[in-house]
């Protein structure tokens, strides 16, 4: 299966998973509640599949997998009948209404907490957070950090892999003041370390151990090809999956960091390879395409990837995994911790601290999707809770026509002891949509600037 299919399907179960939990949170409560729901759609457009339940409820699976609805009993949107009037929403006191338009991001944020959990159930394998190169003149050398050093806490928190490790120092570097370190080093001794990061920029987009000057340790990954990108300079120039690459310009490659890093410093320049494919040797001249760097300068790309390996070595292989109970522990704890994370991204934007570059459209998410589904259930079910947690988060800002805005509407009421006028909704539900539309076209500026470079 190429990877576009395995991404967009993988996409596909992502968005119908989340949007049918974030809906179903919506129907649930409004039936719990009295009030009666007139149809429950999964995705927009023309219906797919349909069926009406002995409820009366008509259940929809729609052609366009981008979102979902609950149409309930209002009569805003039609003629009720007087004797259906007590189950209409509208009809509905002020605490009601507001628990069943929370309930929907109330739903994913128990969503994120339930697949955390069976994460942390099953167990996921990280590298082990090992510093494998520390650069000249960086914040990290000046910190006192050493090649060999093991990151063991950033802020006091625990960190058994560099995903976590990355969590929480991307955290205190949105702060742009320090992050407090515990490394341990070769010899078993544990050292504080303090990185700061105060006059550094950039620090919430790119690379943030680039940025700090630190290198994860990896494994030794083989310079052998495992895929090549159609059309890339990789495949223009007949290189093939399974080619062992053997010296670049006179040069042996001893792996495929290696060769990474020495195309990366040959943007545009035309390199003579050496390659084994079949037994036999074989010579090829290319030349990687210029592609813009994080830092404002360019770098070389030839689309291509390495052979994956088998297996972490494991002297880098770190698990997280837990008992029941504090696999739910850490589970809601992860939760807390990635929404904090992405409300101050998003307040950081909002005044200009933080780039917008850093908005994801349906292009990123359906890569990263591929990407995680690929790496086994633990990885898809991380990812499945981030994005559920940002969904959540998304549909609480307080824009109209979103769930936030709804509740905004709601406060004004209870403050001022009136329903928002039906002009002022008319305005802000256009105001809504103008922002949705800038959302989404600034979504699919950033997928296509990191797609084409």
């Amino acid at each position: 299966m190429s990877t576009v299919v395995w991404s967009a399907l993988a996409f596909i179960v992502t968005l119908g998973i989340l949007i049918t939990v974030h809906e179903f949170g919506h129907f649930w409560v409004a039936r719990r509640l009295g009030v009666k729901v007139l149809r429950f759609s999964v995705g927009f457009g023309k219906p797919l599949w349909t069926r009406r339940g002995k409820d009366g409820t008509e259940y929809v699976l729609a052609v366009l997998p981008l979102g979902g609805y609950v149409r309930m009993l209002d009569e805003g949107e039609g003629e009720v009948k007087h004797a259906e009037l007590p189950r209409a929403f509208n009809r509905q006191s002020l605490a009601t209404r507001s628990a069943i338009v929370s309930a929907g991001p109330l739903f994913n944020f128990g969503f994120a907490i339930l697949a955390y959990w069976l994460m942390f159930l099953i167990g996921v394998a990280g590298l082990r957070p090992l510093i494998g190169e520390v650069m000249e003149h960086s914040v990290a050398q000046q910190a006192g950090l050493l090649k060999g050093d093991e990151v063991v806490e950033v802020g006091g928190k625990s960190t058994p892999t560099w995903d976590t490790a990355l969590i929480a120092m991307t955290g205190k570097a949105l702060d742009r003041t320090s992050i407090d370190l515990t490394v341990q080093g070769e010899d078993g001794r544990r050292h504080a370390r303090v990185l700061d990061v105060s006059a550094l920029s950039g620090l919430d987009r790119g690379d943030l151990l680039e940025h700090l000057g630190l290198r994860a340790m990896r494994p030794q990954v083989p310079a052998v090809v495992g895929k090549v990108v159609p059309q890339g300079p990789a495949a223009r120039a007949g290189l093939q999956a399974g080619d062992r690459l053997l010296t670049a310009d006179g040069q042996a490659i001893e792996d495929w960091v290696g060769w990474a890093a020495y195309v990366r410093a040959h943007a545009g320049v035309p390199i003579a390879l050496i390659l084994e494919r079949n037994g036999a040797t074989q010579h090829l001249e290319l030349t990687p395409e210029a592609k813009p760097a994080p830092d404002g300068g360019v770098v070389g790309r030839i689309e291509a990837a390495p052979e994956p390996l088998k297996a972490l070595p494991p002297g880098l292989r770190a698990e997280q995994r837990y008992a029941p109970g504090a696999a739910l522990v850490k589970a809601v704890e992860q939760t807390w911790e990635m929404s904090l994370l992405t409300l101050r991204l998003l307040a950081k934007m909002v005044v200009g601290e933080a780039s917008l570059q850093n908005i994801s459209g349906p292009l990123s998410i359906a890569e990263y999707a591929g990407y995680s589904a690929s790496d086994g259930i633990g990885p898809f079910l991380r990812f499945l809770a981030l994005v559920s947690v940002s969904l959540a988060i998304l549909n609480l800002l307080p824009v109209p026509i979103l769930d936030g805005g709804h509740l905004m509407y709601y406060l004004i009421e209870a403050v001022k002891g009136s329903p928002v006028s039906l002009k002022a909704q008319q305005i802000g539900q256009q105001l809504g949509i103008a922002l949705l539309l800038g959302l989404t076209v600034l979504a699919f500026y950033n997928d296509l600037t990191r797609l084409f470079g």
